[in-house]
């Protein structure tokens, strides 16, 4: 790699690699662990278990959801892996779709990406943040709600975005931090945790599938919020271009980050379950503050600041990523020009992290946690799906394109069916916030047509070399 190579810019100038404007390869295997494991467990593993538990209606059950979904989420990691060394450009889901099944459904999932999936993913997350930080001075008491957004929005959401405007490397460095802290985090549950169980602490799970009132119609909420707190692992895909050696460190770090994640969710739900009666659980908004009110009680207050700065590290994983959709797709043509620029000193994707913050602010003034969930979840898994299912139509249409990495069939099919299964389900399950979701989802169908189809009308303007008349003969 010679770094004094040359490099061609507008106006015929030449600069060094050192000086040209890029987004650089910084990412090496640690860090790309610590971005999927740092963006997985986040605030999903300390508010999830409520959503699960109410939506699957016993406990036995609630652990049978918690395992199926880290089971389904690695057979969705590893399609990822095969589309992200088969297709070696950032921007995740949206270049997957738009090299699969075009542009339109590309534009969809960039268009949903922009409106409400990031905005309100951000939200529910930070939200948890403030949750974190505010409940412990207020307990017993609830905390109130205004002082939880505003300290949501002051240290969470305006912090973290200006760590991923001013450096990659700093906030690569956080993510590898937090990630530590966070697994330290979930030691602290399973530890006592099991030490009751060990010592026949086992009420809780006597009848655990006794079930007073599943129905099929909740079900897949209770998947939707188990896999939120598994959602994340399509991150590293969104920087495919930063990551050092992305054929090789791209499929082992997906694949050794949910396997770590899969046994530590389930062994922090078996944990839950020895101190707290599903009961308990269910009245309980910070499930790990009541656990270590429990278990921890020399430590209860210490569970709440790295539950925080677990939110904290998810909040730095998604920032950094998700705008790379958004940088990419105005590179290629279907976002605004600007948001396709970096930073001159920082190289950084600047206009494309500070898009997300004026959205965000508008969900966290009008959210609410498992609303946020439900809300984002339909169009994140459709697009999911679609993705995948795109993956297996480019396999039997190009067999001879290089895929590095290669998943088996049986996989990507199960993956896909089971998401597109849960997806419709939720429309009956869940119909006013799949509802919204799917009808915003399909407004970006007339924008398409009016912004980015128009630029393809100018492709064929130049191609059929003919233009509008510019003198007035009327």
């Amino acid at each position: 790699h010679e770094q004094n190579r040359t490099v061609h810019s507008h106006g015929n100038q030449e600069k060094t690699e050192d000086e040209a404007v890029f987004l650089r390869r910084e990412i090496g295997l640690l860090p790309a662990v610590s971005f999927i494991i740092g963006t997985v467990v986040g605030s999903g593993i300390f508010i999830a278990p409520k959503g699960v538990l109410m939506n699957s209606g016993s406990v036995g059950l609630s652990l049978l959801v918690w395992v199926l979904s880290g089971v389904l989420s690695m057979f969705g990691a590893l399609c990822y892996a095969e589309l992200g060394t088969s297709f070696t450009k950032s921007g995740g889901h949206y270049i997957y779709l738009r090299e699969t099944l075009g542009p339109l459904p590309a534009f969809l999932r960039l268009w949903v990406e922009f409106i409400f999936i990031r905005p309100a993913v951000t939200s529910y997350i930070s939200l948890a943040f403030g949750r974190y930080v505010v409940e412990p001075f207020y307990a017993p008491c609830a905390a109130p709600t205004v002082l939880i957004k505003l300290v949501t929005v002051c240290v969470s959401v305006v912090f973290v975005m200006a760590v991923n405007c001013w450096s990659v490397t700093m906030a690569s460095r956080a993510q590898v931090a937090l990630t530590f802290t966070k697994m330290f985090a979930l030691v602290l549950i399973i530890v006592p945790g099991f030490i009751a169980l060990a010592k026949g602490k086992t009420t809780n799970f006597e009848n655990g599938f006794e079930v007073d009132s599943l129905t099929l119609d909740r079900l897949p909420l209770a998947f939707y919020n188990g896999l939120y707190a598994y959602g994340g692992w399509f991150n590293l895909n969104c920087i495919t271009e930063e990551v050092i050696n992305p054929n090789r460190n791209i499929p082992l770090a997906i694949i050794l980050s949910m396997v770590t994640v899969t046994i530590f969710y389930v062994l922090v739900n078996v944990a839950y379950y020895t101190m707290m009666t599903p009961s308990e659980l269910l009245m309980s908004d910070a499930v790990a503050v009541t656990f270590a009110s429990r278990a921890l009680p020399g430590l209860a207050l210490v569970i709440p600041i790295l539950v925080a700065l677990s939110c904290f590290g998810t909040l730095n994983g998604g920032c950094f990523t998700s705008p790379r959709m958004l940088f990419v797709g105005a590179r290629e043509g279907q976002w605004p020009t600007i948001f396709s620029m970096i930073h001159i000193r920082r190289r950084t994707p600047l206009p494309a992290v500070l898009l997300m913050f004026p959205l965000t602010l508008l969900m966290l003034i009008n959210g609410e946690i498992y609303q946020l969930i439900n809300f984002a979840s339909f169009a994140r898994w459709f697009f999911i799906a679609l993705a995948t299912s795109g993956m297996l139509i480019h396999r039997y249409r190009f067999p001879h394109h290089p895929r590095p990495f290669k998943v088996p069939v049986v996989i990507a099919v199960i993956f896909t069916v089971v998401c597109f299964f849960i997806v419709g389900l939720s429309l009956y399950s869940d119909p006013w916030n799949t509802g919204r979701s799917c009808a915003l989802t399909l407004t970006g169908v007339p924008v398409y047509y009016l912004t980015v189809y128009r630029f393809r009308l100018m492709q064929l303007q130049i191609l059929m070399e003919v233009a509008q008349q510019e003198i007035q003969t009327y």
